[in-house]
Parts: C-alpha cells; structure tokens; sequence
C-alpha cells in the first residue's frame, strides 16, 4: 500500500527489507528468542545490507533520515524484534558519537559503526537508577591524563559482544543532571568487567549484561563531549532515537495483528470461519485502528527529527510516538494472543512471543510512565 509522504527511495527500502525479513529473517526468528543466542548471522546479513548507518549522514554511508530508519526497524520488528533491536543497539551510540564526539571520536568510532566492524553499547542505568537518570551513583575522578570510575551498571544491552561502551558517570557528585559525564570504554580496559548477563522475559536475542568498574582508568580523550554535560548528550541521543523505539511497536504490533488474521481465517467454530463472527472482526478493526494511528504517529516525529527539531521542541513528540506506538504494540499483541486462545499460550505458536516482547517495549528506553511525564509537562506549559 502506497504511504503518504514517503520518497521513491523509502519505499524501494521498505520493499526491499521487507523481503529480506520474510525469505531471511523469518525462518530464525523463532530459533533467536527460544535458544536466547546472539543471531551473527543476522548481524552479518544486516551489514551486507549496509543499513547500519542509515540514519546518519552520508559521509558514513547513510541516509541521514530517521524516517528511513523507521521504516526498516518496522519491517523487520514486524517478523523478529532481535533482528531489529540489531539495528537500534547500533545506532544509539553511533548518535551519541555524532552529537557529542570530536573530530577524533568521529573519526575513531564512527565508520567502524557505520560498516559494522565495530559493535557498540550504551550503559546508564544502575540497581538505583533507572528512569531517575540524575540518580546514577557510579563516580568518575579527575587524576592525570583522565578519570578514574568506579561503579556498577546493570541492563546495558549489547555490551557482552561490544567493542566499546558508551557510559555515564559522576565527575560531580554535589549536582544531580549537571554532574553527569559521559565516557568511552573500550573492551579490554583494565578495571572494566562485564558481569553476568540478564534471563529476560523477551528480547532474548540481544544480551543484556551487568557492569563493573573498579578502578577503572579513561584517558581524557575518552570523555564524550565537555564535563558536566553528559545528561544533555544521553538525553539528545535517546529524544533522537526514540520515533525508532515507537518503529519496533509498530513493526510487533503489525506482526502480532498478521498473525491473528491467518490464524482465525482458518480457524473453524460453530460451523464456520472464526473471522467471520462480528465480535472478531470488531477486535481486528481495532487492532487494525491502532496500529495505523501508530505508525503515523511515528513517521511524524520521524520527520520532526529529519527537519533538524533538538531539544525541548523534539522531546514531546518523541516521547508521543514511543510511548503510544509501544503501548499499541501491547494491546494489540494481547489481542491477538487472546484470539488465539488455549492456543496462543503454548510455545509452538509465535504469539506469545510477541506479548513477551511488547511487554519489553513499554519499560525499555525510558518507560511509558517518564514519557508521560515529558509530555504531561510539555502541556501544561504550552496549550
């Protein structure tokens, strides 16, 4: 189906991810979630591919367009979340690079990224801090040539097979959003461990793992931006790519309704087609309702990104799109779970893997509830 307002180019790029994930991607996606196993193959086919710079300018291989981004991150959560979340685990720290990196960082992190010969990570949250960012604990002292940070993370995805990790800490303990820095560590840093990796209820493909630092030495080329200012830069790059975490909901939401069209179209009962029965379709209308409210809603602030929007002119509508598209993802994937009845509950049927992951989606790059609050306040300020 013809969408509005996309180029020749995106729609070319959604036809051609959109074969890929079914005649590639398909066949795997059960195996990921259920081995819980990192899928390099897949990580492997996405960079012949060359989508992992597809966000970014061209000088690096990309499309510079958040829309484009949606665009592939849809089709392929629509077959398999992991396979998507490859994608995204790249591109949050390649954008924290690109806002807040010198020329050096640039040029040392960001074609690896780009290529895909470099894998990455992003490390925030702490066992006290989670959604209260301001509330991170792990300290990071000023001594010669850089900083020594100690501290734990925990959920820092992708970090197990990352080359570097992109991490904040405290060079000010006295001051909440304005002592945070930001810091690369590179894999093999002394005093830098990764610790045990999380048994998560879905996104089971990509690993998320724990963090210690102890002693830790970075030199100062390895601080991310100026001191003190690495809130504003964690909080730039995930206003940024938020429309492409509200892309995944879309992307599951799209492939949990699929899934239930096929099933109750074959499904008999009462001597006829369970798609049949009025009730039904009311429930696919709805899902069908939802899910295209979503993916317009993220595709606008898609192109909000794309029109140069930062700041606390981007934050509310980003905040929108992620949180209504991955609260989508959850009602329709409850939905059809419960189409599927007895059914949709066993492991055989992909369903319930789909449920597991929207449930993910709604508490991962800041919960529903912290977006709400950006676009609570943003209202009360501004209508």
């Amino acid at each position: 189906m013809q969408q509005y307002g996309l180029s020749e180019e995106q729609n070319l790029l959604r036809d051609m991810v959109r074969k890929f994930a079914l005649e590639k991607v398909a066949m795997r996606a059960q195996e990921i979630d259920a081995t819980a196993q990192y899928p390099q193959d897949m990580f492997d086919a996405l960079r012949e591919l060359g989508l992992f710079a597809l966000p970014f300018p061209e000088e690096y291989g990309g499309a510079n367009s958040i829309l484009s981004s949606c665009i592939a991150v849809e089709e392929l959560g629509r077959i398999c979340y992991n396979t998507a979340y490859l994608l995204i685990v790249q591109w949050v720290p390649f954008g924290a690079v690109l806002y807040g990196g010198n020329a050096e960082q640039k040029a040392r992190f960001l074609p690896g990224l780009a290529s895909g010969a470099l894998r990455a990570a992003i490390s925030i949250t702490e066992p006290g801090a989670g959604s209260d960012v301001a509330g991170i604990t792990t300290r990071a002292i000023k001594t010669d040539g850089g900083y020594v940070l100690n501290g734990n993370k925990i959920f820092s995805t992708n970090s197990a097979i990352a080359d570097f990790v992109i991490c904040a800490a405290k060079t000010d303990p006295a001051k909440r959003h304005g002592g945070i820095s930001v810091f690369i560590l590179e894999k093999g840093m002394k005093g830098f461990t990764i610790g045990r990796g999380e048994h998560k209820l879905g996104s089971r493909g990509v690993p998320s793992s724990a963090i210690h630092l102890e002693d830790c030495f970075v030199p100062e080329a390895n601080r991310l931006g100026p001191e003190g200012e690495g809130f504003l830069l964690v909080m730039e790059a995930f206003n940024k790519s938020r429309p492409i975490i509200g892309a995944r909901g879309v992307g599951l939401a799209q492939g949990a309704l699929d899934l239930a069209v096929d099933y109750v179209r074959d499904r008999k009962a009462f001597g006829q087609s369970v798609a049949e029965f009025q009730g039904v379709q009311w429930m696919l209308a709805d899902m069908a309702m939802q899910t295209e409210a979503a993916r317009h809603l993220v595709y606008k602030s898609a192109a909000v990104v794309d029109g140069g929007a930062t700041g606390k002119e981007l934050a509310p509508i980003a905040a929108m799109a992620k949180c209504f598209a991955t609260d989508v993802a959850m009602k329709v994937a409850t939905d059809a779970l419960q189409l599927f009845g007895s059914a949709g509950i066993s492991t055989d049927n992909r369903i319930e893997q789909y449920f597991r992951d929207a449930k993910v989606l709604q508490i991962i790059e800041g919960t529903n509830q912290i977006q709400r609050n950006i676009i609570g306040k943003h209202v009360v300020k501004t209508y």
